[in-house]
């Protein structure tokens, strides 16, 4: 079974191979990708790295709270997306 990490206060440099590359040290990965802007596609500072659960647990031990491109990052375990969010319900009326 694989978990999913929210890895958040990312260097806005940071790219989805970056996470790949750090995270691989604890296991395959999954997934990783890093969440960008639709609009400018400049990263929004965080991201999603999907990973078999025992290595995810190591990874997430280890990591949280180290240093990624100057920055401290947090390594957490993803919450499922709410209910009745703007973009599962479809556009906003106007």
């Amino acid at each position: 079974m694989s978990k999913r990490l929210h890895v958040g206060n990312l260097s806005y440099q940071t790219t989805t191979q970056d996470l790949a590359t750090l995270f691989g040290q604890f296991g395959e990965v999954l997934d990783a990708t890093v969440i960008t802007d639709r609009e400018s596609g400049r990263s929004r500072g965080f991201g999603f790295v999907e990973m078999d659960e025992m290595a995810a647990e190591k990874a997430m031990t280890q990591l949280d709270g180290s240093r990624m491109n100057g920055r401290a990052v947090t390594v957490t375990e993803a919450r499922a997306a709410a209910r009745g969010t703007r973009r599962e319900t479809g556009p906003a009326m106007n």
